[in-house]
């Protein structure tokens, strides 16, 4: 009998246990059971998730924290501020009422504004890539196991999408799509800004994963279960989804593990230059912009955005490495 590749890693590792004849009984385990024993061990992995599931947290606790921290995003307190527009006291205003201090200029509370930027940092940045990755998946599995003209059809739109400049259709698709929609003069509500953000982002970003699908597929569909499977008479759907993606989910969450961080510094990154998120939605980007012109004069306002920021980006990239080595059989971590 064939079986699977997920089938065969599930019996390639074996425990003993004290029961059985003899005192042992060999127990298979799952590649899920594998790959949390292996994350387990790992003490990157434990260190990152403990860090995600922090940002998490906070993201998720957003109206709970605003409420027992009694401060919204948008308030000023110019009263404050000295006549140059600085913060009074040190460190750009740090007390006990204001955590991180106040920004200059307007007076807005650092803290309240840096945990909205986080939420909507992390929306904007797994939304994405749950959309990439269903776009990447249903193409790169149809191409992979179809073949013929829709695998052409598909490989073009990917060369094609990937010779596009991505900053540069950004800089037009943005403000243009706003304009589609709202006069120069009105103001864009912020989930318009989001939603926008989330299409442009899936327009660019599902090619990578349809293509480490689609050449996974490739290689599984000539394998003895696929043959087997198709002998007995098994319908498009049941290849795909029974016989093919059960196998195909290792790399896809490390690919989606990945995608994650790289959306949270392009959402900064468009913010940053003006064509993301506007000044009135909390946002990395945008407060380390006006920060540029107080490092000098008050380092504490790009200090706390820029390293939250460093973090958050930087425990989702050593969470995806991990997670790409717990997932991989032939990993000696």
């Amino acid at each position: 009998m064939s079986l699977s590749p997920v089938e065969g890693v599930a019996l390639a590792e074996i425990e003993s246990t004290g029961d059985g004849p003899g005192g042992s009984r060999v127990v298979g385990r799952s590649p899920g059971q594998l790959a949390w024993a292996r994350l387990r061990r790992d003490r990157t992995a434990v260190v990152s998730a403990a860090m995600l599931a922090f940002f998490l947290l906070v993201a998720l606790a957003v109206p709970l924290i605003e409420a027992l921290y009694g401060i919204g995003p948008r308030e000023q307190f110019q009263s404050r501020l000295d006549g140059f527009g600085m913060p009074l006291g040190y460190a750009g205003g740090v007390t006990g009422e204001h955590w991180f201090g106040l920004e200059p200029g307007l007076g807005r509370d650092i803290f309240i504004r840096m945990v909205h930027g986080l939420r909507t940092s992390l929306f904007i940045a797994i939304a994405a890539a749950v959309v990439t990755a269903a776009i990447g998946v249903v193409l790169g599995t149809l191409a992979g196991y179809l073949g013929g003209w829709l695998d052409a059809v598909v490989n073009w739109i990917t060369d094609l999408t990937l010779a596009m400049p991505f900053l540069i259709i950004a800089l037009a698709l943005t403000p243009t799509i706003a304009l589609r929609f709202y006069g120069q003069r009105e103001e864009v509500p912020p989930a318009f800004q989001i939603g926008v953000l989330i299409a442009i982002f899936a327009l660019f970003g599902w090619t990578s994963t349809a293509r480490l699908v689609r050449g996974q597929v490739i290689a599984l569909r000539e394998r003895e279960f696929v043959e087997a499977a198709r002998a007995s008479g098994a319908g498009l759907g049941h290849m795909l989804f029974r016989q093919l993606l059960p196998n195909l989910w290792a790399p896809i969450l490390v690919s989606f593990s990945l995608a994650v961080p790289s959306y949270i510094t392009s959402e900064a990154a468009l913010s940053f230059i003006g064509v993301g998120l506007t000044d009135a939605t909390p946002s990395f980007g945008r407060m380390i912009y006006r920060s540029l012109d107080y490092l000098q004069t008050d380092p504490a306002y790009v200090f706390f955005p820029g390293v939250t920021i460093f973090a958050l980006v930087f425990a989702f990239n050593l969470f995806g490495d991990a997670l790409r080595d717990a997932l991989d059989p032939k990993s000696s971590r």
